[in-house]
């Protein structure tokens, strides 16, 4: 393993979320189920292991429990926030951050992203972005 890429593996708790509720409502959900889904997302679990290069990420809510694996620089299969099948192709930006573009399989929307960095003082900050929303999301080791 490239001893400079960071590693992600651990619990993570969030500690603080911007525009969740704005981001969705890029995406087109609905009202009734942008209020159940920011419910349901104020207090994630994120279970993430690693080896080497490729992830394991498990995030669990009230509502549901989600889980992709996927190794950085091949595209994979994941599904956006608001449940569109989308092709993934995430990539090193920097040693501590992985950026990953969406394509959707079908039909239409907006342009999803999202981003997974670890800062100096070990924070994991997850951005998700719809168009030109950008929900940003804070994490701290259990």
């Amino acid at each position: 393993m490239d001893s400079k890429l960071a590693d992600f593996s651990g619990k993570w708790k969030m500690k603080s979320s911007e525009h969740f509720e704005e981001l969705l409502k890029a995406l087109g959900v609905n009202v009734f189920l942008r209020k159940i889904a920011v419910a349901a997302a104020s207090r994630p679990a994120v279970e993430i292991s690693q080896q080497e290069t490729t992830l394991s990420i498990q995030t669990s809510t009230s509502v549901r429990t989600t889980h992709i694996s996927f190794t950085v620089g091949q595209s994979f299969s994941e599904t956006t926030v608001d449940g569109r099948p989308c092709t993934s192709f995430p990539q090193w930006e920097t040693d501590r951050k992985i950026s990953c573009e969406q394509t959707q399989q079908k039909g239409e929307g907006p342009k999803t992203a999202w981003t997974r960095e670890l800062t100096n003082d070990g924070e994991l900050i997850l951005t998700m972005s719809a168009g030109d929303v950008v929900c940003t999301r804070v994490y701290e080791r259990e």
